[in-house]
């Protein structure tokens, strides 16, 4: 099995800036790619960035310029640089995984949620 740790939300002025974590653990052979995704309270869940294992990114319109995701391969952590945040990023923040388990399978797994707040 995979578990992944988020970790970096909290509660931030507009125009601040906030930094979300997200570290796998556990039986896996590698990880593939890696993304971010949010859900505002009565929306959708929505791709915020993604990133593969060669480093190529991805970001939806409403973020680019402003968030910036990367990766630590040797530590299987993804992460999630947010400056300049509006309160319309208020969103709880999960991070994705794909991971090659040592059956040889990709399986996508979550993180348990990271709440970002942007409010003065």
């Amino acid at each position: 099995q995979v578990q992944l740790e988020e970790s970096g939300g909290g509660l931030v002025q507009p125009g601040g800036s906030l930094r979300l974590s997200c570290a796998a653990s556990g039986s896996f052979i590698s990880t593939t790619d890696m993304g971010w995704y949010r859900q505002a309270p009565g929306k959708q869940r929505e791709l915020v960035a993604t990133i593969t294992r060669g480093g190529n990114t991805q970001y939806a319109d409403s973020v680019k310029g402003r968030f910036t995701i990367s990766r630590d391969n040797a530590k299987n952590t993804v992460y999630l640089q947010m400056n300049r945040l509006k309160p319309e990023d208020t969103a709880v923040y999960y991070c994705n995984v794909r991971a090659v388990t040592v059956d040889y399978r990709s399986h996508d797994y979550w993180g348990q949620g990271a709440q970002v707040t942007v409010s003065s």
